[in-house]
Formats: C-alpha cells, structure tokens, sequence
C-alpha cells in the first residue's frame, strides 16, 4: 500500500525544481554574457597582436615599400615580400653575435634564479634553522629596492673585480635582483604543501634532500614555470643592465639594436627584423610554457 504525499508536499518540491531548473531568460543571459566575454578576449587579443603582425609584416617588405606605404597594404598585395632582410640580418655578425650573447645572459640568469629560490623557497618554508625569520624579513624587504640604486655600486665593485663588461657580470646582476621575488614566491607556494604530506615522507625514512626532489619540486612545478618564465622575459627583453654593464663583446641584442638605431636612423630593414627575431623568442617561450603558467597563476586561488 503506498501513501501518496501531500499536495502541499509535492507542490513545494515541484516548486523548488522549477526554481532549480534556469528559464530560457536565464539561459540566453548566461550565453550571451559569455559570448561577450569571448568576443571581449579576442579583441584583446586582437590589439596585442596587431603591432607584432605588423612588425612581421615590415620586416619581409622592401625599404622602398616601407617608405612609401604602411604595412597593411601589403595585406592587400601591393609591394613584395621576401625573406632578404632576415639573410641580411644574419650575415650581420654584430647582430648574430648580439643575439647568442642574448641568449647566454638569459638562460643561465633563469636556470640560477630558479635553482636557488627553490632551494632557499624549501628551506624557508620548512626547515628550522636560526634566524630564518628575520633572515626572510630581510629578502622580502630587499623587493622594494630600486633597481636604478644599485647600479653605480655594483659598477664600480665589478670594476674592481673584473666582471664590469662581461657576460658573467650582466648574469650576476641579473641573479642578484630576480632573487629576491622568486624567494619569495616560491617559499609562500612551498608552504600551502600540507604538513602531513612531508611528515609521512618523513617518516618513511626519506631525507630532506630526496623530499624536496621527489615531493616538493613536482608539487611546485606550476610556481616554478610562472617563475622562469617571467624572470626569462625580464632578463631577454632588459636594456638599462646591459646598456650599462656590457660593451661592445659582451652586449645582448636589445643593446644592438638601440646602436643599429642610432647609426642607421629609421633604416627599417635593419630594424623591424631584428626586433621580431627579438620577439619571437620570448612568445615562443611563453606559449611552450602557457599551460603551467596558467597553473601557477591559478594556484593561489584554488588552495
């Protein structure tokens, strides 16, 4: 024998499912709002890569093209476009030597950053030694030292040691400032790890050493990519450090370019390929790299 519910049992609950289930007012509000924000990101996108396209597009044009028009009408298919500038641009060995000395800044600067911030991130976050605190305090407030202080002393200490326009000297420098940030945010991501996780390894007879390479580097793979990635850019599209603690051996390409500027005037086909090649790198680092950025700018928002 079944009992039937109460009318005003069932009218409730046909009520709330009714409230639960979204109308088609609701539904056209949701698809519209996000077509809009769709639309909205791909204009972003649009205006972001507009200069970079236009670059591109200058650089294959002739500098009679490029004096006599823009470079959207090429879109359009007046003018050529060819690839001798970039030939050009690479028999150019000021150029080609300025970019691998671009490339032998950058890479050890970011490899050196990421290294040491993970190891003093760990330390920081987790092992107990004197001082640790205050020792902290004191990187923390090294962040808001201008980058403009420490200019002349470093010149003059690296002049006193030989480093003063070396690769060596710019990489150090290069350390020196991007320490501080990447300590800090790998110690505060190294400490959301949970207590147990590390205890248990612990526990298990694994050492501090096979702890923070087994467990707490993967864990913090998505903050140490966001990390090497901004420190890359900083370091590959920075000019004030090199313009000043480089010379004319030991200089990145940014600086090659200001000088090619500077004696060639607004010679276009000198520039506009070398300024994409100076480019390209960084977006193909960043787009290689999007998919654990985007985990590490998120991480601090799903803890």
């Amino acid at each position: 024998m079944t009992v039937d519910a109460p009318p005003r049992t069932t009218a409730r609950r046909h009520a709330r499912t009714a409230a639960r289930k979204p109308g088609p007012a609701a539904w056209l509000s949701r698809r519209a709002g996000r077509g809009l924000v769709q639309v909205g990101l791909a204009l972003v996108a649009l205006v972001w890569l507009t200069p970079a396209a236009g670059l591109f597009v200058s650089s294959l044009r002739s500098d009679e093209d490029n004096a006599a028009s823009g470079w959207w009408t090429a879109l359009s298919g007046a003018g050529s476009l060819s690839f001798d500038s970039y030939s050009a641009l690479l028999e150019d060995s000021g150029i080609v030597s300025a970019f691998w000395n671009t490339v032998a800044i950058s890479v050890p600067a970011t490899v050196t950053v990421v290294v040491v911030a993970a190891l003093a991130g760990y330390a920081f976050a987790w092992l107990e030694f004197p001082g640790r605190d205050w020792i902290f305090l004191i990187v923390v407030g090294m962040l808001v030292v201008p980058v403009q202080v420490g200019l002349l002393p470093v010149a003059k200490m690296f002049g006193a040691v030989g480093l003063f326009g070396t690769i060596p000297g710019v990489v150090l420098f290069h350390v020196a400032y991007g320490l501080p940030f990447a300590v800090f945010l790998l110690r505060n991501y190294f400490a959301e790890i949970p207590r147990e996780m590390l205890e248990a390894a612990r526990m298990d007879g694994g050492s501090e050493w096979r702890i923070f390479v087994q467990l707490v580097l993967p864990l913090g793979r998505p903050a140490i990519a966001s990390l090497a990635i901004f420190q890359f850019l900083w370091v590959w599209n920075d000019m004030l450090v090199a313009l000043i603690f480089s010379d004319s051996g030991s200089q990145p390409l940014t600086v090659a370019l200001q000088s090619q500027m500077r004696q060639f005037g607004s010679n276009i086909g000198v520039l506009a390929p070398g300024a994409f090649l100076s480019l390209i790198v960084p977006v193909v680092v960043f787009f290689a790299f999007q998919k654990h950025f985007v985990q590490g700018v998120m991480a601090g928002s799903v803890k």
